[in-house]
């Protein structure tokens, strides 16, 4: 069997439906035919052949709905036509207007309600009733059939109609369900659209009050340990806002009602009807004043859906005002409305948490940024200013050189603080390394802790470090200066070592040094250090939040600080030495 597109797609569905039942009232009117052989009394023969001609279309016409690939309105309004005159044959070949096969008809009604809806309907019926009165006068005023009973054939037609009716409110229902599950499933995300939190709420009650059909909502609702109440009203395209205290408006639902959804018809009333949601149905509420009185008069509510809102930072009331029509339906499309202004203000709240967060890591990050680098710097230019101070007078050349070496280190560490200034800006691209020469930035802090604590700094780099990203770069800096300053100001090493290698994805830092050592004595791996209470704590902090470890060794005669880093390799370099090597292999 072929599975196409048109038999998953409704219109396909309702084919084969109408096909299957098609060949279930064709085999079934047979059958009661022959089992009852006095029915029809007039041209047997010709219904017989007639019905079993329909029954062999009705199989034909399965069939094909079963395997064809493509349906159109065409086909439907053939077939349609076809049953329409099969139908009106059958009663004419049986009793007429009076034959039982009349309800074959409503068959007709029933396929086009599928296929069509409303429209559909409405012209079927007015076809069934032109064809089944103009068999009936022709029956009486023509024929002067002395058996046909004129009551009978009036209460058919009005049955007929009456049906027709029927299906036109069933479709007119379904059409309207579907449509609000279509607007429900296209329920936009405007979380990141705005930062206010009431702009946020104005569109989505704009679009919940589409989905509803209703003139004004109104949605009342506090943030948790918050002393405030908020009201946000939307009314046609008008929208406002209001701050009010907890005690005004409280309770603002009855405490019987607190969290159950309600519609309630005639609030203005002095027993107002109230209908509270159960897996059943509905059921009424027994109360007089189930919403404070003074929103009633503020809002103008005498028709309303009240919803529950519970969130994780706020708690509420949702109103859908206005709309006289509401039934025991809308209590449960509205909690599904609901669910989504609150998915809506939970997403909010979860942004701003996550923001927070972001800043505060942010902010974390840099202070350690400003102690790795610029602290360093400054102490070390300290120290720098105090043996020039205690230089003797005839060396004042030397203290002149001394001098603009100091004042280049106060340039660099303006820069390298603007840098960190930059970073608190929102939306601004912040310099990573990137565009630069990995092992001439690497060199350039070498150099700097030379110059500032006066100790001999060699530093061995591989020639893989040009692959590496701007950022990775960049956290490689400032592991680097930390251990070198380390070296430098707290073992007071005379000669540094240092290296930077690429090793399995990832960056390896190794700085050695003739100091004398940390505080504790031996080797330590990353997860031991956290019960040492002397060790490179900022280093170790900045590795662990970058997923990396780090491992020192430490003895009377100096130390060694092994770091690794994951990295991640320049995929435009490496793609454009792709592009390059392929490019050399054609041309060879």
């Amino acid at each position: 069997m072929l599975v196409t597109g048109f038999q998953r797609s409704p219109s396909g569905r309702a084919e084969r439906l109408i096909a299957t039942l098609r060949v279930v009232l064709a085999a079934t009117s047979l059958l009661a035919i022959w089992l009852d052989p006095s029915e029809p009394s007039k041209y047997a023969g010709t219904a017989y052949t007639l019905l079993a001609i329909y029954l062999a279309y009705a199989l034909l016409i399965m069939l094909l709905a079963r395997r064809v690939m493509v349906q159109s309105l065409q086909i439907e309004i053939i077939t349609h036509v076809t049953d329409l005159t099969a139908f009106t044959l059958l009663l004419y070949f049986t009793e007429g207007p009076t034959s039982p096969f009349f309800v074959y008809y409503v068959f007709s009604l029933f396929c086009a309600a599928l296929r069509w809806q409303q429209r559909g309907t409405l012209w079927t019926a007015l076809a069934v009733l032109v064809l089944y009165t103009g068999q009936g006068m022709f029956t009486d005023l023509y024929l002067k059939d002395p058996e046909f009973e004129l009551n009978r054939f009036i209460i058919r037609s009005v049955y007929l109609a009456g049906v027709a009716l029927l299906l036109v409110y069933l479709t007119t229902y379904e059409q309207r369900t579907r449509r609000d599950l279509h607007r429900l499933a296209a329920w936009p995300d405007v979380t990141g659209r705005t930062d206010n939190i009431h702009t946020l709420i104005q569109e989505t009650l704009k679009y919940a009050a589409t989905v509803m059909q209703t003139p004004k909502v109104l949605l009342v609702w506090e943030e948790a340990e918050e002393p405030y109440r908020f009201l946000d009203f939307l009314s046609g395209t008008s929208f406002r806002w209001q701050e009010e205290s907890p005690d005004r408006f409280n309770p603002p639902v009855a405490k019987e009602l607190s969290g159950v959804d309600f519609l309630c018809l005639d609030a203005t009333s002095g027993r107002p009807t109230v209908v509270c949601p159960t897996d059943g149905g509905g059921r009424h509420w027994r109360g007089t004043s189930p919403v404070h009185p003074e929103l009633l008069t503020c809002f103008g509510m005498d028709h309303y859906l009240c919803l529950a809102l519970r969130g994780e930072q706020f708690n509420g009331r949702l109103f859908f005002i206005g709309r006289k029509d509401m039934t025991d339906d809308d209590l449960f499309l509205g909690g599904l409305v609901a669910k989504q202004v609150l998915e809506a203000m939970n997403r909010y709240y979860l942004q701003q948490r996550l923001r927070q967060t972001a800043l505060g890591e942010a902010h974390i990050r840099l202070a350690r940024d400003l102690h790795d680098g610029l602290l360093q710097s400054l102490t070390g230019i300290a120290l720098q200013l105090e043996l020039i101070r205690r230089m003797p007078e005839p060396e004042a050349e030397n203290m002149r050189k001394r001098l603009a070496e100091v004042q280049n280190l106060i340039l660099e560490e303006q820069r390298t603080l603007r840098t960190f200034i930059q970073q608190l800006k929102p939306m601004v691209a912040i310099p990573d390394g990137s565009g630069h020469n990995p092992q001439d930035l690497l060199t350039d802090v070498a150099v700097s802790v030379e110059r500032r604590w006066g100790v001999r700094v060699q530093l061995s780099l591989e020639p893989s470090l040009q692959n590496l990203t701007g950022p990775t770069v960049s956290d490689t800096r400032y592991l680097l200066h930390e251990a070198l300053s380390n070296s430098a100001k707290h073992a007071h090493a005379t000669m540094i070592r240092g290296s930077v290698s690429v090793r399995d994805g990832q960056v390896c830092i190794t700085v050695s040094d003739d100091g004398h050592g940390f505080p504790v004595k031996g080797r330590y791996y990353h997860d031991e250090l956290a019960g040492l209470n002397q060790y490179p704590r900022s280093l170790k902090e900045r590795i662990t939040a970058l997923d990396g470890r780090i491992t020192i060794e430490s003895g009377n005669k100096g130390s060694v600080v092994e770091m690794y880093i994951p990295c991640q390799t320049n995929l435009l370099k490496r793609e454009q030495s792709g592009a390059a090597a392929r490019s050399g292999m054609q041309t060879t």
